[in-house]
């Protein structure tokens, strides 16, 4: 009686798995199979990545930077309006609070418990709430680390510390990511504590996302057992045998499993993702612009349950930061949580008032005039890593397991003869005369080397106002006060008055400078389609390429 059924059963698992092997994908210009041990071309599996944690994607679209602006009380003329492009991104909720800071400095602490000057560069300055004339004081010892204020925004850190922030949570994320995958050893973990104690220099190896992709970041005590399999195993003969004994590699980017860095917003993302005009929009069309993050041209709240609120955390008036004692009306005399009163349409909080926000920008007045259509911004220096060994491709580090990076050589892809003699130069010098360039290299911006400083031996461009000077700065400040140190900040604080709520207002400090009145938020790249919720939304029907089967 079971013949039949066995029979039956084995003709089923032979038709299945012959399916199963004319269905394996294959190149649909080739017809060579991928994931295929014999030929190692290798098809990842097409995903599209969340946000990383504490962000919202931001639709991008077309809208006009600066027309929100509905006065110009300076007279700056410096956010005239102009139709841009911004491509989709992620954007942070809410800003970075206290308690994200000390998350970082607890990690620092744990992380490189000798080092006093890295922990103490990553301060944030508590002395920006100092007055002559002001009762600030218990804010200069409290408002960073008592826990009443942990969910506050940080306060008191410069440009330069803001993008530290940046690379470490981009690192700790994806190291995080990794290590619950387990394609990183975890520490945490129990079970790994022995193969760690055995292994002491793999507790001294600080993950670095970039290092990690370049392959830098290996070998016992580091490396966990769920890495994948390494179907080309010829293009890497040394690689590390798994669990299982199989040829393992690290994770790619092609993977899709680490996320993009995390960074300041661009000036143009940041007033597009305030203004948010993606809750007036029907078909393409905008119904209703905005003055504010939110709809109206007044600061109140028109609801019946809320009206008469104030909209956001400013100041009303001279001496007025909070309203009558008794009915206090934003309720707040200083900063206030960084999830208070309502989110934009975009579901991001405090995008006017509370505290104003660092931008990646460097700012320049007439900006609008120049910068491109698409994805304006202004402030790139490209950059290359510097390699420690060019024939193996190892990038350089320093003290603290990051790349270290120069000034990008040349504006384009190099001849591969070129790209040999710019990795054996010693000096831009020695670059621009095995490639036969100008011995006048570019700085990254399209700025000529013409000197060198004879004591740092720096490169830099003395113009008449110290404006492009990158050696001596004295000029700064008192013949000019724009220079590429000037960064863009955006929003309006709790102690400005509503004009600079509008997302279209924008002012400078130093990216040395802070304030008590300056905060920020990240952001980070989109990859892959841009449309946030396609469902419910007209599409073409497109033909998908024949990529299994013979």
């Amino acid at each position: 009686m079971k013949l039949p059924f066995t029979r039956t059963a084995l003709a089923l698992l032979g038709l299945a798995m012959l399916a199963s092997s004319c269905s394996k994908q294959r190149s649909d210009k080739t017809g060579i199979p991928y994931n295929d041990k014999k030929f190692g071309y290798q098809r990842f599996r097409q995903t599209h990545p969340a946000p990383g944690p504490g962000l919202v994607a931001i639709e991008g679209g077309t809208f006009v930077l600066g027309g929100s602006a509905d006065q110009d009380i300076t007279f700056e003329y410096n956010n005239v309006r102009r139709r841009v492009t911004i491509p989709a991104f992620y954007m942070d909720e809410a800003e970075v609070s206290n308690q994200d800071w000390l998350d970082y400095l607890s990690w620092i602490r744990t992380s490189f418990p000798g080092d006093h000057e890295l922990y103490y560069n990553a301060l944030p300055d508590t002395l920006v709430w100092r007055r002559q004339l002001s009762y600030n004081e218990p804010y200069v010892n409290n408002y960073l680390r008592h826990p009443a204020f942990q969910d506050y925004p940080v306060v008191g850190v410069t440009w330069e510390q803001a993008q530290e922030y940046c690379q470490w949570r981009t690192d700790r994320t994806n190291e995080f990511i990794l290590q619950e995958r387990g394609i990183l050893l975890n520490p945490r973990d129990k079970k790994n504590r022995q193969l760690l104690a055995n292994n002491p220099d793999a507790q001294k190896t600080t993950f670095n996302t970039d290092l990690y992709l370049n392959n830098q970041v290996r070998g016992v005590g580091v490396d966990g057992k769920r890495m994948p399999a390494n179907l080309n195993p010829v293009a890497d003969p040394n690689a590390p045998l798994g669990s299982n004994q199989k040829q393992v590699r690290p994770v790619r980017v092609e993977d899709g499993i680490l996320k993009p860095a995390y960074r300041l917003p661009t000036e143009a993302e940041w007033e597009y993702a305030a203004v948010s005009l993606n809750g007036n929009t029907q078909f393409e069309n905008i119904n209703d612009g905005k003055v504010y993050p939110w709809n109206g041209l007044g600061v109140r709240s028109p609801d019946k349950a809320t009206r008469g609120l104030i909209l956001a955390n400013f100041k009303r008036g001279n001496g007025d930061n909070a309203g009558v004692g008794g009915y206090l009306n934003d309720k707040a005399f200083i900063t206030a949580p960084v999830r208070s009163y309502q989110p934009n349409d975009f579901g991001l909080y405090n995008m006017a008032g509370n505290v104003n926000e660092w931008v990646e920008d460097t700012y320049r007045q007439m900006s609008f005039e120049d910068v491109d259509a698409f994805n304006p911004f202004r402030g790139n220096q490209f950059s290359d890593k510097r390699l420690a060994n060019a024939s193996t491709g190892q990038y350089a580090k320093d003290k603290y397991g990051r790349p270290i990076k120069d000034p990008a050589k040349s504006q384009k892809k190099m001849s591969y003869a070129e790209l040999v003699a710019s990795q054996r130069a010693d000096s831009l010098a020695n670059v621009a005369a095995a490639t036969g360039r100008p011995a006048a290299a570019t700085q990254g911006q399209g700025v000529p080397f013409v000197n060198k400083d004879p004591l740092a031996g720096k490169p830099y461009n003395a113009d008449a106002r110290g404006f492009r000077d990158t050696v001596n700065a004295s000029l700064y400040g008192v013949t000019t006060l724009v220079n590429d140190r000037s960064k863009v900040y955006k929003g309006g604080s709790w102690n400005d008055m509503a004009y600079w709520l509008n997302p279209a207002t924008r002012r400078f400090m130093d990216q040395g400078d802070a304030s008590a009145e300056v905060g920020f938020r990240c952001a980070m790249d989109l990859v892959g389609a841009p449309e946030i919720n396609p469902a419910g939304k007209p599409h073409f029907s497109v033909k998908k390429p024949k990529t299994s089967g013979r």
